[in-house]
This record gives C-alpha cells, structure tokens and sequence, in this order.
C-alpha cells in the first residue's frame, strides 16, 4: 500500500503550499484564461505574503497530500468569518482541493473531501459549502457524488473575466 499523508499546512511549509497552489490551480485552469490574468492571479493569490496572512488566520485551514513524500494537491477550508462568502457562521467552506492532474481519478480528491468532513464533524459544523466553476464538469460530478446539492450562483472575478462559479452544499445532519 502506498504511503498516504495528509498534514496540516505550517509556515514552514509555505513554499511547499505555494508551489501545489500554483501548480495545480496552472494545471486545471490555464488553457482557459489569458496569460496576462493567469500570471497576476498567481502572483497574488499565492504570493508569501498572501499564503502567510491566510496562514495566520485562525479559521482558515491549509492542508497538504502526500504519496511516499511527493505533495500531490491540498485542501484548504474556511469557518466563521475567514468564509468566502456570506454565510452562516456554522458552516464549513471549501475553498480550494486541488490534485495534480497526474493523480486525478484515483480517489485522491476523495480522501482531501473526506478531511474536511471530518474537520465539519470535529467542529460539530453541519452544514458544507463551496463554489465550483459552471464549466469544471469533473469537479461538479465528484461533489454531486459526494451529495452537494446547488444552491446559487455567483460571479468570479479573475482579470477583466466574471466566470460563473455555482455554488452547492451539503448538511451534514
């Protein structure tokens, strides 16, 4: 069986963190936006600087995946006010699980989706939320399996681009 880790991201592992983020946020979206805002979400989103604010904020929660000592994607969630969105203070967003195209289809996205239940149940979080592009079919299909029901829409900024993200949840109880 392979060596299977998942670890809750320190500031010392800040490059490791911003190397997957870039990686896998490259990887999944890169062949559909323009170079020019590609490049500056990266430079901002996952920045030192920004990665150590987000760090740093008590109700937000990085979590990297490892194969025999290989970073292959990482999960990242929000309670309280550190959510994305509006939301009711008892919910659990996910903001970010992402996996290295390489690893996808193989139940990985599975084991970090898990994490972040158990996260909510620790919590005692019932209810499970996040936005999904309307155009990342795979990643509607893995969270409708896992029983997330939509439940609006918003708009994304990225650039001059609003790409449409649907937003979709899951109560736990």
């Amino acid at each position: 069986m392979e060596n299977i880790l998942i670890s809750q991201v320190k500031e010392a592992n800040i490059l490791e963190l911003q190397k997957i983020g870039k990686q896998t946020f490259l990887e999944s979206f890169g062949s559909d936006d323009s170079t020019s805002d590609m490049e500056n979400y990266l430079a901002e989103k996952f920045s030192v600087e920004q990665l150590k604010k987000e760090l740093n904020n008590s109700e937000s929660f990085f979590y990297l995946l490892e194969i025999e000592n290989e970073i292959i994607g990482y999960l990242k969630v929000n309670t309280g006010e550190a959510q994305t969105e509006d939301r009711h203070i008892e919910s659990l967003e996910i903001e970010r699980i992402y996996i290295l195209s390489n690893y996808q289809g193989k139940k990985m996205g599975q084991l970090l989706f898990d994490k972040a239940i158990e996260i909510a149940k620790k919590q005692r979080i019932n209810n499970i939320w996040l936005g999904v592009w309307e155009k990342n079919d795979r990643a509607i299909r893995f969270y409708k399996k896992n029983g997330l029901v939509e439940f609006d829409k918003h708009k994304f900024k990225f650039g001059e681009d609003e790409p449409i993200n649907l937003m979709m949840e899951l109560k736990l109880s």
